[in-house]
């Protein structure tokens, strides 16, 4: 009779004689990882005495064993702790990507992003300054979008010349949303992409979690959208220096794209690409 069985299959190893091999992942930060058991995905905010912290989309913040038990792509794989060279070699700006050391700014660029007003230009520059910086991009503001046809009838643009524009409130039916259709069936609109996000103003954009507020208050029709916010919070709201005071707590909450709403996000990234390409 055949041998079924020609080695001892009790053996010394015999439990890991058929496990698969899982590749190795560094936590690296902002790696983004699903968890096997239970489908929870975010990205790595930290790794620290044998476990990973995970961030959702939604701000949730988990902890986990560093190990096996980790999906990216579907492709099992053993999430081990980054070493301190690799760590070092991958810093990130706060928009997420890869820092570029020792790089001097570049020439700027004849395109230009323009934003409505000076708080979508301040809170562009935190999280983008350094990517913007790199690739040359100066972001200006208008002051509102209804000079945005002024600008364009004086400095027009062109093939070199592209404006990437960033509204606010660019919902179906606004002023914003019957601007941004003219320009683009105007004589300017092949080299100008004015995209936006759906909130009253830019301070909406950062999320509430980051400012350490419950929601954004609803400010009834008629009141000033800053001060009713501000009285909402129960900050101070008697004049423009305080709404300035507010705008600076509600920006120094910002320390990267990960305190923004993802609507803000892709509509910058956006931009960016337009007037580069």
């Amino acid at each position: 009779m055949d041998d079924r069985y020609p080695t001892d299959v009790l053996a010394a190893g015999w439990r890991e004689r058929n496990t698969k091999t899982l590749a190795e992942l560094p936590a690296e930060r902002d790696t983004v990882v699903e968890v096997a058991e239970d489908g929870f995905c975010g990205a790595v905010t930290s790794v620290e005495g044998g476990l990973v912290e995970l961030e959702d989309r939604t701000g949730r913040r988990r902890m986990f064993s560093l190990g096996p038990g980790f999906l990216v792509d579907g492709e099992a794989v053993r999430l081990v702790a980054p070493s301190a060279a690799a760590a070092a070699g991958r810093a990130r700006t706060a928009s997420g990507s890869f820092a570029v050391a020792d790089q001097r700014a570049r020439v700027a660029r004849p395109s230009r992003i323009l934003v409505e007003g000076k708080h979508d230009a301040e809170l562009v520059e935190k999280v983008w300054g350094d990517d913007l910086r790199v690739e040359g991009v100066v972001v200006e503001y208008l002051e509102g979008i209804d000079l945005l046809s002024d600008l364009l009838e004086a400095e027009p643009p062109t093939v070199e010349r592209r404006y990437g524009v960033l509204v606010d409130h660019l919902v179906a039916g606004s002023k914003e949303s019957r601007i941004a259709a003219e320009v683009a069936r105007g004589r300017h609109g092949a080299h100008v992409r004015i995209v936006g996000h759906p909130f009253i103003d830019v301070w909406q954009c950062v999320t509430p979690r980051a400012v350490g507020i419950p929601a954004w208050p609803e400010v009834p029709r008629g009141i000033d959208w800053k001060t009713g916010v501000c009285r909402g919070l129960g900050w101070p709201a008697r004049d423009k220096a305080d709404l300035a005071r507010a705008w600076q707590r509600i920006l120094a909450s910002v320390h990267s794209y990960r305190d923004l709403e993802s609507a803000l996000l892709g509509r910058v990234e956006e931009l960016i690409d337009f007037v580069t390409a």
